[in-house]
């Protein structure tokens, strides 16, 4: 079974570590949301939903994707 990890907020980020390259494109272009040191390392509260949609898309590996809570 894939693990799924969701991280909620206004918006949830959906990540799938085993797609995961480790780009780091979310930590560039959002370091306030994105802290891979932190728990949980994703806040998805410190972004606006635009925000985060536009990086999310951006994601090369599709690890990364959303859903309007």
């Amino acid at each position: 079974m894939e693990a799924i990890k969701e991280y909620k907020g206004d918006f949830t980020v959906i990540w799938k570590p085993k797609l995961c390259t480790h780009a780091g494109i979310c930590v560039k272009t959002l370091p306030q949301v994105y802290k891979p040191k932190a728990t949980p390392w994703v806040n998805c509260d410190n972004a606006s939903v635009d925000e985060l949609k536009r990086q999310i898309d951006n994601c090369p590996s599709k690890a990364l994707s959303y859903r309007e809570s």
